[in-house]
């Protein structure tokens, strides 16, 4: 399914090197503005072909509003962007139908689809299609700011080279202001050389390395979400998991956590005046699924992006036999860097769902 939510529905269409990309946004409430400069930020801290940590395929990502804005105000009506692909290189994968690149959904594609899905840039699989939830999230993210609530991320972690985590008591404005307009987002912008040579030296070796993202919402209010399946957790996971190289998410003090005993990780309350707060944060803000109105806290593992230039083994399908492959084409040495405004984005769209459905929007 390529269609998400319930009070606020998103459905993302196209293929990566198709004549381009979109999503519908649907259950928005009407009036609120959108401020197209600040839209295009977002857009831009995930186009590609700006920094050699990324993709050399250059998209300026501009997005066409073709319904559900009116003088930049949503209307109520299902608001609908496309994107068009304007420097695709379709030429580059026409040996990917049956020799699938390892670690990619070439093979599984092939079978669930019987040989009609479109491979040129991995199609629908693609993490082009991240484009297009930016969008919605950037749309979600503003609507969210209007109502106290930020969401910033920042890479936490290159290979083994690691960035400061979040203080999961208190994250300054400011903080969450420059992690959310920044392409290299760090909070120890110490670490950036060593995190980009690592990745340089990726590149140039034909390989490539994956990491980890941390991201916050503050000023969540309490006594958002619900029980058992309708969690913030589950919410949440259920669209960061639609973003392409995801392959795990912790909240709070996550594995680690798994590690202490109850009394060290338990969160203890104090009052703050007439609110309630937690001295400690370990659950990330986030108690038998609801929100404890401490900062909602997660990370998530991003595995090294699967088109190296390497030489790789993999299988002829037509033919039946063992081969090898040499990929070509155009592709991040790290997928983390561009990632974080996309986990950004999947936070604003999942929380404003979950907000809605409690008619705390």
């Amino acid at each position: 399914m390529s269609s998400w939510g319930n009070a606020v529905k998103i459905s993302i269409f196209g293929e990566s090197h198709g004549k381009g990309i979109g999503v519908v946004i649907d259950g928005l409430p009407a009036g609120e503005k959108i401020d197209m400069e600040e839209l295009l930020l977002q857009m831009a801290r995930r186009a590609p072909g700006k920094d050699k940590a990324a993709t050399p395929r250059l998209e300026k990502d501009i997005p066409e509003i073709m319904s559900g804005v009116l003088n930049d105000t949503t209307t109520g009506a299902p608001l609908c962007a496309v994107i068009y692909n304007t420097n695709t290189r379709s030429q580059d994968y026409g040996n990917l139908l049956t020799t699938p690149r390892p670690a990619h959904a070439d093979f599984t594609g092939y079978i669930r689809y019987k040989g009609f899905n479109d491979i040129r840039g991995g199609g629908h699989f693609s993490a082009r299609l991240t484009a297009p939830l930016v969008f919605a999230g950037a749309v979600c993210r503003q609507i969210l700011s209007r109502r106290g609530i930020k969401i910033a991320a920042h890479i936490a972690s290159v290979g083994t080279i690691k960035d400061s985590r979040f203080d999961g008591v208190n994250i300054p404005d400011e903080l969450m202001d420059r992690l959310a307009g920044t392409t290299f987002g760090l909070i120890d912008q110490s670490r950036e050389a060593e995190m980009r040579e690592l990745i340089e030296e990726c590149r140039m070796s034909g390989d490539s390395i994956g990491g980890t993202i941390e991201c916050a919402v503050t000023g969540m209010p309490a006594g958002a979400g619900s029980p058992m399946f309708g969690g913030i957790e589950n919410v949440i996971s259920s669209v960061v998991f639609g973003v392409p190289a995801v392959k795990g998410i912790e909240f709070g003090s996550g594995f680690s956590g798994s590690e202490l005993r109850g009394s060290q990780n338990n969160d203890e309350f104090y009052y703050d005046g007439d609110t309630v707060k937690t001295r400690t944060n370990n659950h990330g803000g986030i108690l038998g699924g609801i929100s404890s109105g401490m900062p909602v806290i997660f990370r998530t593992a991003m595995k090294p992006t699967p088109s190296i230039s390497r030489t790789q083994n993999t299988v002829d399908i037509s033919e039946k036999t063992d081969t090898t492959l040499q990929i070509k084409g155009r592709h991040d040495p790290c997928i983390v860097v561009r990632a974080v405004p996309v986990i950004e984005a999947a936070a604003a769209v999942a929380i404003v769902n979950i907000l809605a459905e409690v008619n705390m929007l």
